[in-house]
């Protein structure tokens, strides 16, 4: 009863500090910028690396992409430079994929090390900010929405698993994800998009659909090789700065692979409209 109390409390603490935070544009950029430097913290834990560079590397981008970047407002160039950021983003998480399925363990040599932390992680939190900046203005809303619908497909992932889940999704990595499990959670994400399209009115209900699609495929996929990288190291858990939840990368692995692909349907959308 005790562990559900403490459990139930963290939660609650972080879900208060980011829905208070977001409000506020400046408060939103504050916090994620702690929040990426506890995760990089954890994150190199996992993965054993014992340098200061990617805090750098964190700092720098993060600065330039997801504060001056918005402070500056429209820039061509700083665009451009911004696209090539995601594709790069974007072709590292796939090759986290590739070494999910095809390696027994995710290859961890120097230079991958440095490459992961950038392109994975640091990258991740400019393109959170970016999204809550869609169409160079602040809109929470959208951001509010993709954290909503990782909620829910956590959620109902983890409740339809407990009761219905029979056939694992990938036991070797995590054991207790199930097939049915991912798929109820994709469900309700997708029943959950309708409502955020509804009460939001920032995207149209297709654009929400498509998004709930991305995030609970590509959310589970993060889950996925955060799980790899903890189990390769030996740990349960990221950290365990969240008394019954451990580490915060435990809470947003799904959020950070996401973000790239969320940032990519958003521009295309642009295009598009």
């Amino acid at each position: 009863m005790k562990e559900i109390l403490v459990r139930s409390l963290s939660g609650l603490l972080y879900i208060l500090l980011l829905l208070i935070s977001l409000k506020f544009q400046y408060a939103l950029i504050i916090l994620f910028f702690i929040f990426g430097m506890i995760c990089m913290i954890e994150l190199n834990k996992l993965i054993q690396l014992k340098s200061v560079i990617p805090y750098i590397i964190f700092i720098v981008l993060y600065s330039i992409f997801g504060y001056w970047h918005l402070a500056l407002n429209s820039n061509t160039e700083f665009d451009k430079v911004t696209q090539i950021l995601m594709v790069l983003s974007i072709f590292v998480e796939l090759f986290l994929i590739k070494d999910l399925f095809s390696e027994k363990t995710i290859p961890l040599f120097s230079s991958k090390r440095f490459v992961i932390t950038t392109f994975y992680l640091s990258s991740a939190f400019v393109f959170l900010i970016l999204i809550a900046n869609y169409h160079q203005e602040y809109n929470p809303c959208i951001l509010l929405g993709a954290f909503i619908l990782v909620w829910t497909n956590d959620t109902f992932a983890f409740l339809i698993g407990k009761n219905f889940g029979k056939q694992k999704l990938f036991e070797k990595i995590s054991p207790k994800k199930t097939v049915e499990g991912f798929l109820g959670g994709l469900f309700f994400s997708c029943i959950a998009s309708y409502f955020i399209a509804t009460f939001t009115l920032s995207l149209n209900f297709t654009s929400w659909l498509i998004l709930s699609i991305i995030i609970s495929v590509f959310g589970t996929l993060g889950d996925l090789i955060e799980s790899k990288f903890k189990r390769q190291a030996n740990v349960k858990d990221s950290g365990a700065i969240m008394p019954g939840h451990g580490g915060l990368l435990d809470r947003l692995d799904s959020i950070i692979f996401a973000a790239p692909f969320i940032y990519l349907f958003l521009r295309i959308l642009q295009y598009v409209s």
